[in-house]
Order: C-alpha cells, then structure tokens, then sequence
C-alpha cells in the first residue's frame, strides 16, 4: 500500500498493486526462493510422533493456534482436562505465518465496510483496557514459560494518512504521539527527521506505546512446548468432522477417532470452516502475504529503520514491515491480494510496495514469499461467547498474536468459573449478514474499491 506523496511519480507504473503477470520476472527471487515463510526457518509445524486423541476430555478444543493452546494452558492451571484438535500439523496456520508485531490495540467504531460504529463510550474505555491487558498477557507468559522468541516491547511508528485514524488511534490506554508532516524526500535516500525509517514517502506517523515484536513461529513453539511440559494432549492431523450432542456434553468425531467432552471451544479463527456454519458467516478470511528478503548488507540493513521499530500504514490496503529479528532481512507484508494467490505473483507485489518506500532495496532479492489467512469480523472487533452451546473465540482483525492469546485464556477462565471480570468481547452481539454464508466471493471487489479509495486519496492530498 503505497504513501501519499507525488502522484505522478508513484502511478507512472500503474495504480497501487497493479503488477499484470506478464511483468513478474524471475530478477527479484533469490536462486533459493522457497513458497514457505521466513519464520519456519527456525521452527516448522510438524505432527511429529501423533498424540492419540483421547476418549475423554473435560474440555475439547477446536483449533491448535494461538487460542487453542493458551485456553488449553489455562484450563490445565485450574485443574481441567483440555484437549486440543489441530487438522494440519501444529502450527500450520497464521499462528506461525504473521508479521510478528503485537499490538496493545484494537478497533473501536470501525467496521468492515469502514462505516463507523457508535460505541458507547464505557465499553470503548473496557475494550481498550482489555486490549492492554492482552498485552500484558503476552509479556508475562512469555516470561513465565521462558519462551525465547525474540520477545522486543517497542515503540511502533505507525506512519499514516488518515487523519481519522489518527484521531481514533489516539484514546485512553494508548498512548500516541503523532510526527510530521515531513514532506517528501528527493535525490538520494537519506534519514529523515528525528532519526526515523528513510522510506521516500512520509507525511505523517505517530508512534503508539504498548507495543512489541517477536517471532511468531518460535512464540508458538515456546507455547506447544508448554502444553507439552503439562501433559497436555496436543493431536495433530486430527480435523473435526462431526459435533453431536451427547447428553449434557457433546461427541466430537476427528479424523483420527472420536473424543466425549463436556465443553468444546472453537478456536480456529481465519480458518473457521462449514464445521460451524453459524460461526463461519460471521468471519470473513482475508489472505496476508508476507515476503522476505535474502540478507542485507549490514550498513544497509542498519539504515532502514534505525531504532527497530515496526511499521504500519492505516491505509484500507494495509502494509506493515520491520526487520528480521537478528536485523539482517526485511520483512514486509500486506493485502497484495484479499485472497490467496501464487507466491511468486504476490511476492513482485509486495516488492513493488517495498521499493516504493525504501528504494535503496531496488535490486535485493527476495528468498521467502508466504500467505496466512487473518480473521476479520463486520464489526472489526473480537469476540467471544457461546452459541448454539459451542465457546468460541475468534475474530483476531489483523492483531491475532496478542488477542487470540487473550481470548483463549479468557475462555478457559470462563469455563473454569474463576473469571471475576466480564471480558467486552464476551458479548450475545457477533453481527452477521443476510448475504454472506462464509464464502467471501467479493474480496476481489473489496480489494478494488479499497485500492481505488486508497489512490484517490493521495491525488487529492
């Protein structure tokens, strides 16, 4: 998602994202480019030797991501047997797919169609606060089960053009502080203002506190582990197929046996499937494409983004970059498409989105290229609750590392009674819509109309 700044030169080339296939060469993948994310480098999912799925639990979870296994955490603390059902390996989906940034944030009175939504202001304030206490949360487990996972709390500058989402952004229990305008900058690339990113096009930023960055395959690792010390049956290749009630519980069928439980939990978020067809019309999965770089030179690499910070932009057709976490690679994703797509098509993409901001990055190549499905809901916030008798939560927008870790263990706390807070995303309203079954068909058109949106803005900046 390309920045404000001289229209003529940015749209000599075609309008934000335009990269007809006739135009993808093999000049910007390194000659080991690999379709898999940068961050299985270091962990990959995998089955390993098959736990078996148990006959009985107390507590059945659906979905061996982030939620899944903070839930399970959580449950086994208060002395309730939990188990979790993964239909892939263990950590296949976006849990070890994302960007790495957490977020102490979350959005209030937006909505996917980016109509605003009045909130009451009491429940803005609650929302806020939980947010903040998903942070918090992340910090502590990480420091508890000693998950060595890059773990950085930073200041994230969030450089972007929308005034309102400056406005919004800036409320009780985030702290930001906006920088700018800082025009644009010609001839050579060189640092900007105050010592921050040389990107060519800034107008505008703030930086928001609460924040941090890891890697995500290695928290999700730190997290399986911890499951794992506990005992705690953690079933890979186990897909649900089938939830009957059985009694005052319930039966789930797997791919690998069946398993009576008192509870089940759907934690499957950007990957919530016709198992639950009522929660399924209620998420929308939009593909995130990542890509990464081959190593930098280290002056180079040094100069991108001095302090260490993650970058995001707020326009409709997200972008959002930082560096490996040994700082010798960039990082860099975004909505190259809304749905999957080949690797190689998103990733020239994203490298155009890339050189955009950082020329001096023109010619490095590109050794990883990668999608995961983020779940988005109508009313852009989280949620979690219980219907038709199923706990679920789901609905992570875009900060699935600190919310979905924050949901599940809310859950749990739920389920094991011990819970003397009512969480704001534990609420009867998950809004649907009559025209939408789970199959997001108009993606493609969302992404069009965002993109025009997000181009006649800057034209009339």
């Amino acid at each position: 998602m390309p920045m404000r700044g001289s229209p003529r030169l940015l749209f000599s080339a075609g309008p934000p994202g335009y990269c007809p296939d006739d135009m993808i060469g093999p000049d910007i993948f390194h000659r080991d480019f690999a379709p898999t994310p940068f961050w299985w480098e270091a962990y990959r999912p995998r089955a390993d030797e098959l736990v078996e799925v148990p006959r009985e639990a107390r507590v059945a979870i659906v979905g061996g991501g982030y939620a899944g296994l903070s839930a399970a955490l959580e449950l086994t603390r208060h002395g309730i047997d939990a188990v979790v059902l993964e239909a892939n390996e263990l950590g296949f989906g976006a849990s070890t797919r994302n960007g790495g940034a957490v977020s102490g944030g979350v959005n209030v009175g937006k909505s996917f169609s980016g109509k605003t939504i009045e909130v009451a202001p009491d429940r803005a304030g609650r929302m806020l606060s939980d947010a903040a206490d998903a942070f918090t949360l992340i910090d502590r487990l990480i420091d508890d089960e000693k998950i060595d996972c890059g773990w950085e709390k930073i200041r994230p500058v969030c450089r972007g053009l929308d005034q309102e989402a400056f406005r919004c952004a800036v409320a009780p229990g985030r702290t930001a502080q906006r920088v700018g305008p800082i025009r644009r900058l010609h001839g050579a690339p060189r640092p900007t203002a105050r010592g921050r990113s040389p990107a060519t096009i800034i107008l505008a930023g703030m930086i928001v506190e609460r924040s941090g960055k890891l890697h995500p395959a290695l928290y999700y690792k730190g997290l399986l582990e911890a499951c794992r010390r506990r005992a705690i049956a953690v079933c890979a290749r186990a897909a649900v197929t089938g939830l009957t009630r059985a009694g005052s519980g319930w039966r789930v069928e797997t791919a690998r046996g069946a398993v009576s439980a008192g509870d089940v939990v759907i934690a499957t978020n950007g990957y919530t499937g016709s198992l639950t067809p009522a929660l399924r019309r209620r998420i929308v999965p939009i593909a995130s494409h990542i890509i990464a770089t081959e190593e930098l030179p280290p002056d180079l690499a040094q100069s991108l983004i001095p302090k260490g910070r993650t970058l995001s932009d707020t326009r409709r057709v997200l972008c959002y970059y930082r560096m490996s976490p040994d700082g010798r690679r960039m990082v860099f994703g975004g909505r190259a498409r809304f749905t999957q797509v080949d690797a190689r098509v998103s990733a020239a993409i994203l490298h155009r989105y890339m050189v955009d901001r950082f020329p001096q990055l023109r010619g490095i190549k590109i050794t990883h290229s990668w999608t995961g499905n983020t779940a988005f809901t109508l009313d852009a916030l989280p949620h979690m609750g219980r219907r038709d008798d199923l706990h679920y939560c789901l609905g992570c927008n875009g900060s699935g590392i600190a919310m979905m870790t924050y949901l599940g263990w809310q859950t749990a706390r739920k389920i094991a009674g011990i819970a003397n807070y009512a969480c704001s995303f534990d609420t009867e309203e998950f809004p649907d819509h009559p025209l939408y079954s789970g199959n997001p068909w108009f993606l493609p058109a969302v992404g069009g109309y965002y993109r025009l949106r997000d181009r006649l803005d800057r034209l009339l900046a």
